[in-house]
């Protein structure tokens, strides 16, 4: 009977272990504001770095569109070392500075080996024309 219990804890261990997703970026609470006038005066190349806000801080992207988006810095390239990503000098793509690894800033897509995983993205809204507010 204990050898049968056994068995079957063992089991029943391997079928939690399963489809667990590993490497991810963590989910911490982010409820940012930044208003457009302070994004203008302190972004540098349409990109504002905000630090202690995420996982390993927030990026803030004027899109060409016009629009915003929204990423945690942490690189999804083994993201338990809490690596920042740091924009480029043409401020399209960002690079991982622990692995090498490249992401386009447009939408968080990996453009460079050995990046994998799009960045984490966040929501970002305007408020009244002249609040950005990112959320998760």
């Amino acid at each position: 009977m204990m050898k049968y219990l056994y068995s079957l804890l063992f089991v029943l261990v391997l079928i939690s272990g399963c489809g667990k997703e590993e490497n991810y970026v963590p989910d911490v609470v982010v409820n940012y504001n930044v208003t457009l006038t302070q994004f203008s005066l302190q972004a540098k190349n349409g990109i504002l770095l905000v630090p202690n806000q995420g996982v390993a801080g927030l990026m803030i992207v004027r899109l060409p569109s016009g629009g915003f988006a929204a990423f945690d810095r942490c690189s999804t390239v083994n993201p338990e070392k809490k690596c920042a990503i740091v924009p480029d000098d043409g401020g399209i793509t960002a690079t991982d500075p622990c692995s090498g690894a490249k992401f386009l800033l447009l939408d968080g897509t990996p453009q460079k080996a050995p990046a994998e995983k799009n960045l984490k993205v966040y929501n970002i809204s305007l408020q009244g024309n002249t609040l950005l507010n990112v959320t998760n």
